[in-house]
């Protein structure tokens, strides 16, 4: 048989056999080492802050030994690096001539009663600064790697009992408990292999207790936009996704060089903690890992390209918590994409507007269970042939108890893009068929026209709950209008319409808001069950002014195709008489606007339509 092939099993992985040839245990050794280091890089405890839940590992095995020094000592490929210390200076010492290393190499405890008289130590560091006795128990994972050592050191000579390596043992298993702790309950994620956002937390706040005070950056790394992924995921599966994630937290790993620690936080999101004294300028590292990134990552055969972005966050340890870190990093980030850049650093100002936007919506929910927080307004529509007020638009208030009064045209399209546009335009459906039954016992009968999102149409209980509504105050169908954009009305086109088709069955009218800002196709608006068109108030403008004659054709035309598709035309945003006049004698039906009613209390409204 070749001796070259004999191997025989190491904690680390395989060696040559004792009497193969040099070259062959040089080539295994370096390949075993590699996949070591590897190993030890996955974990992501390097470079990583003290942590409470080893320091108390520590702690107790220099009390217990009775040593003024312990470690747990991580063998990098240069370097012993120490997750806990007790009674060093610092955190890493050089990898040659350390025992810890010895303890890696060989997975077996290591007792040095004097390093000064070993010859394999006493050149070496340990041995320079006054160090004497050491042992060590080395730290193996569940695969067998070999990640350092658990150790402790005293400057005078000793020796070491079977007890006591006993215990050294026991503390070694301690940490490599809490290493697979952390790795398997919450602290890691199981696809990257990346610490997550629990982690990040408990570390900033490891960072907070020992080193308060210290500048740190964080990169934001935001791979993909949200309908990137949206369609990556439509069109490939979730699989795809999955390449990415495992292509690029390797790329992290690997590229994220000394002074950086890389968490998972999003479904392709990762934050890097970026210290600039031991990293170097956040920008180089931000280049380096971007130049990374920009290789397509292939997945089933086909090359993905993920179009990363950076949101730069620099704070100080102790004065913001992980979760505004990371709040300020996701901003900047978003900021970068909306603007088309490959990256962006906090701005303060964004940063208050999201989370001014991040308080409505959280107090929105309070509002529509806190009596008068929210409340109507109605907007009057002029019948121009009748010359007076048939009925008006329900318009949205809520005075917010810390802000004040806030515009339905800050949080409706952001309560329009949560779960709480249900509870929304339920609770204004409720008002406002309300009214109209105090105002039919006060003898006027008002048209009332009421707002309704995209998510209101997807709704599949939205016509039973209306009819419910109509029903239980013994209202008439026709007097309440739905407003829908035509964006709305484009999504889910097929379940849209036959809710359409169910709301002109019952009566109910469809008017079709903001005519003039979405497609604006005329073909598809004769196919809809609408009664009604409302031309924007963008698009009507000031048209009795010299500067808005260009726009006269068109809006005139506009009027005109409407009614030859049987709709009554509502213009919106009228303030002038001029554009008034002209909207009369182009024979459009109503108008709404500042000129002819603001928007005004429901008593007002009631004497406005008596008059």
């Amino acid at each position: 048989m070749d001796t070259c092939l004999v191997l025989q099993p190491f904690a680390a992985g395989l060696v040559p056999a004792a009497d193969a040839p040099p070259c062959l245990r040089d080539a295994v050794g370096e390949a075993a080492e590699v996949t070591r280091l590897a190993a030890l890089r996955d974990l992501a405890l390097l470079d990583t802050p003290e942590s409470d839940s080893f320091d108390r590992i520590t702690r107790m095995a220099s009390r217990l030994f009775d040593t003024p020094i312990a470690a747990v000592s991580l063998t990098d490929a240069h370097r012993q690096w120490f997750k806990s210390h007790v009674g060093t200076a610092g955190r890493e010492i050089p990898r040659d001539k350390a025992p810890c290393a010895e303890v890696t190499a060989s997975a077996q405890v290591l007792v040095v009663p004097d390093l000064q008289l070993d010859p394999r130590f006493r050149d070496g560091v340990l041995a320079r600064s006054g160090v004497r006795f050491y042992a060590g128990a080395p730290l193996i994972t569940r695969d067998g790697h070999a990640l350092g050592a658990m150790c402790v050191l005293d400057r005078t000579p000793r020796e070491a009992s079977a007890d006591d390596l006993a215990s050294l043992r026991d503390f070694a298993a301690m940490v490599m408990a809490q290493v697979e702790l952390e790795r398997d309950y919450g602290r890691r994620d199981p696809l990257s292999g990346l610490p997550n956002r629990n982690q990040f937390a408990d570390d900033l706040a490891d960072l907070a207790r020992v080193r308060p005070g210290v500048p740190r950056v964080l990169l934001l790394v935001s791979l993909l936009d949200p309908a990137r992924l949206q369609e990556l995921v439509s069109v490939m599966g979730m699989h795809c996704i999955d390449d990415l994630v495992q292509a690029s937290s390797r790329i992290l790993k690997d590229r994220r060089g000394a002074g950086c620690i890389a968490y998972h936080v999003g479904v392709v999101s990762y934050a890097v903690l970026v210290d600039e004294a031991d990293a170097g300028p956040w920008a180089n590292v931000m280049a380096a890992l971007s130049a990374a990134l920009a290789v397509p990552v292939a997945s089933h055969g086909i090359p993905v390209q993920m179009l990363p972005v950076f949101g730069v966050s620099p704070f100080t340890a102790g004065a913001a918590a992980a979760d505004d870190a990371l709040r300020t990093g996701i901003s900047a980030a978003n900021d970068a994409r909306t603007m088309g850049l490959d990256s962006a650093v906090y701005s303060p100002a964004s940063d208050a507007a999201n989370r001014r936007r991040l308080t409505l919506l959280a107090d929105f929910a309070n509002a529509l269970a806190q009596p008068g927080a929210l409340s109507l307004v109605y907007q009057p529509r002029i019948d121009l042939r009748a010359g007076r007020c048939t009925g008006a638009e329900a318009l949205l208030r809520w005075r917010h108890p810390a802000l004040g009064d806030v515009s339905p045209a800050e949080f409706v399209p952001l309560v329009e893009q949560t779960a709480l546009a249900r509870p929304m335009t339920e609770w204004v459906l409720g008002a406002a068929l309300d009214q109209q039954v105090a105002w039919r016992a006060q003898g006027a009968s008002i048209a009332v026209s009421i707002n309704v999102s995209a998510r209101n149409l997807e709704e599949t209980d939205f016509l039973p709950r209306l009819a419910a509504h109509l029903a239980r105050r013994g209202l008439p169908a026709d007097g309440l209008e739905l407003e829908l954009t035509e964006t709305a009305l484009m999504r889910n086109v097929e379940h849209v319409l036959a809710q359409l088709e169910g709301l002109r069955d019952m009566g109910v009218t469809v008017a079709i808001d903001d005519f003039g800002t979405g497609y604006s196709n005329f073909d598809y608006l004769r196919k809809l069950p609408a009664r009604a068109v409302k031309l924007d108030r963008s698009f009507i403008g000031d048209l009795g002014s010299d500067s808005d004659v260009d726009a006269r054709p068109l809006a005139r035309a506009m009027i005109g195709i409407a009614h030859d598709l049987g709709l009554r035309v509502v213009a919106e945003g009228v303030e002038t008489q001029a554009t008034l006049d002209l909207l009369r004698a182009w024979e459009c039906d109503e108008v709404q606007g500042y000129f002819t009613g603001r928007p005004m209390s429901a008593a007002a409204l009631l004497q406005t339509v008596s008059a």
